[in-house]
């Protein structure tokens, strides 16, 4: 018989097989597109480990084949700046060492940062991230490296249908946090902010600005009044049965008969 642990193990690796698979594509098309900009071979494939961030990578060799590096850098840097707020809530998933910090930061990335969020807190969301992280770290390099091997073939990721992939992935991981109705306001919301400032603002500043919604929510949050307690009543027969009691505002006393 198959414990529930390795159900779950065998589905995350189903689901994750199925983004790698697309992050290996893509990764294929930037190893061709950077060598066919003029990149040599091993800048491209360090680009890959090193970097690893698929967006923020084609973006860079855009620039630097325009003959701008210093901008594809702040453009990179501009465009990453949304990790900070992944890092953030996966501070305590990564582990506590300081190996555990720095590799984790570096294989952190939407895809895995949704896949991870999706499982409950614990050790199963600690399992989620370092399967992610490892499997999709591996894809990307792997697709880059036959992207470089087979120069032009692969193609441009935007003609062959592969840059919606990712953005699809992402949605339905993130599907089931939506049945919160507040959450699904601050997506709303942070959607919104992101479609009406792309046309006017710089890549990765949208995105940023996205983050209004998810920062309105906390701030709703944490000025929600805290529920009332309900009290409990003990019968003589010793079975407690709850009782919902009234709260009273503050300032306000207790008339007596």
């Amino acid at each position: 018989m198959r414990t529930p642990e390795r159900t779950a193990g065998a589905g995350m690796l189903r689901d994750v097989a199925a983004i790698g698979a697309a992050m290996a594509a893509v990764g294929a098309s930037f190893g061709a597109v950077a060598v066919a900009a003029g990149l040599p071979a091993w800048g491209v494939v360090a680009m890959s480990l090193l970097v690893y961030a698929g967006g923020a990578q084609f973006m860079a060799v855009g620039l630097a084949a325009a003959g701008n590096p210093v901008a594809a850098v702040l453009a990179g840097l501009l465009l990453n700046a949304r990790h900070l707020p992944f890092g953030l809530t996966l501070g305590d998933t990564l582990g506590r060492r300081l190996w555990q910090r720095l590799l984790g930061s570096h294989l952190m990335t939407d895809e895995t940062t949704a896949f991870t969020l999706a499982r409950p807190a614990g050790d199963l969301r600690r399992r989620a991230f370092w399967l992610a992280g490892t499997l999709l770290f591996v894809a990307w390099n792997a697709g880059t490296v036959l992207g470089v091997l087979a120069g032009g073939v692969a193609g441009d990721p935007a003609a062959l249908g592969l840059d919606a992939a990712f953005p699809a992935g992402l949605i339905a991981l993130l599907l089931p946090t939506l049945r919160d109705r507040d959450i699904r306001r601050a997506a709303v919301g942070g959607a919104a902010v992101a479609v009406l400032t792309t046309p006017v603002l710089p890549a990765g500043l949208p995105v940023l600005l996205a983050l209004a919604g998810p920062a309105l929510l906390a701030v709703h949050r944490l000025r929600r009044p805290p529920v009332t307690p309900i009290a409990e009543t003990v019968e003589p027969s010793g079975e407690a049965h709850p009782v919902a009691s009234e709260a009273v505002p503050a300032g306000r006393k207790e008339q007596s008969c």
